[in-house]
């Protein structure tokens, strides 16, 4: 690759042939010039690719001059971002305070001193360059932080808000948890399971994202999720019982995929849960309740391959959902209650979603 590649691209703008004649002979070793002799050609050169890094504008030119030439690139989002300086032979405040109202970054005055316009012209690239780079990083940080934080609780985050707590009085939980992982996971290589689950919990991923349903978390191999919230939909429970149905369906067809038998155990329970950030340095958005705890209870006691749901659920969904009663089971710290496995939509054996 030429090194010439590489340099930075300078737009200098001057119906005067002398003064293009100065600012190129100081520059053209340093940078790539390109030049306009009046300000319709500077916008119109501004936009050939790749951009110019910096424009040096002269301030009086006939028809358009600097301050329309500048105000014109601020206001188009494609070139506002590239530092304009101003050449100028004029001195006076009033002049130098007007520039920086259109959006100048700085002055160079006339007649032209080749220290002070490579100084100038370096500084405003290096200050761009460190600019951009800031603004990748807030980029990257404001995506980490959304993959971590409901995009509503990201945003209360950075609103200012320290302290999120909040009552849903009606919320869908899912927990699901692999079957046998533990022994499964003792045959084959760290590399392996690591490659399994992300394989796995990144087809539940593109479904919550598909359903409207918030990932809270992933314990090893158990992965928790909650509809209904930040955001209160009315057919949560809906939503839910589809996500567990494509779980199921997922689970099994990428064991088959991979040469084993793979199923899940899914539990579902509906209620009111508080649900908030805790932790300063490492953010996480949990649930709490009762309501959370008995859909633990629903996976940890379910059947492999099953969906298995509350009272609660069974009620809400059973015109639009088939079911079958599995009775009374005992659940630690609730006794025995009355639970079901979800089969699918109503009228189909199977869910084909």
């Amino acid at each position: 690759m030429d090194q010439s590649d590489h340099k930075k691209t300078i737009l200098v703008v001057d119906d005067a042939p002398t003064n293009i004649q100065v600012v190129n002979s100081i520059l053209k070793d340093i940078y790539k010039i390109r030049i306009a002799t009046n300000g319709a050609k500077a916008l119109e050169l501004v936009k050939v690719f790749p951009y110019p890094d910096l424009v040096l504008l002269d301030v009086l030119m006939p028809e358009m001059d600097g301050y329309e030439v500048c105000t014109r690139l601020k206001a188009d989002p494609g070139t506002r971002d590239i530092p304009v300086i101003f050449l100028t032979g004029q001195t006076e405040i009033e002049d130098e305070t007007r520039g920086f109202d259109v959006g100048a970054v700085d002055y160079i005055h006339k007649p032209f001193s080749p220290a002070v316009v490579k100084a100038r012209v370096q500084t405003h690239l290096v200050l761009r360059e460190k600019t951009e780079l800031i603004e990748q990083k807030n980029r990257e940080n404001e995506a980490l932080l959304l993959n971590i934080l409901p995009g509503e609780i990201a945003n209360r985050l950075k609103g200012g808000e320290s302290e999120i707590a909040d009552n849903f009085s009606d919320v869908t939980v899912l927990f699901g948890d692999i079957v046998g992982f533990t022994v499964l996971s003792s045959k084959k290589s760290p590399a392996e399971v690591v490659e399994m689950l992300n394989g796995l919990f990144r087809r539940f991923d593109e479904a919550a994202t598909e359903l409207g349903i918030e990932k809270i978390k992933t314990i090893g191999d158990c992965y928790m999720a909650v509809c209904g919230l930040p955001n209160r939909r009315l057919d949560h429970g809906e939503r839910m019982a589809r996500m567990a149905l494509r779980m199921i369906e997922a689970t099994e067809k990428y064991g088959r995929a991979k040469g084993f038998s793979l199923q899940m155990r899914v539990g579902l329970n509906s209620g009111p849960v508080v649900a908030g950030v805790i932790g300063t340095s490492k953010f996480i958005y949990d649930l709490w309740g009762d309501t959370v705890n008995l859909a633990s209870r629903m996976e940890s006691t379910g059947v492999p391959g099953q969906i298995q749901v509350t009272r609660s659920v069974h009620e809400r969904l059973k015109d639009s959902f088939a079911f079958e009663s599995r009775g009374v089971i005992q659940v630690k710290g609730k006794g025995e209650i009355e639970t079901w496995f979800l089969q699918g939509e109503a009228g189909r054996k199977e869910a084909a979603i």
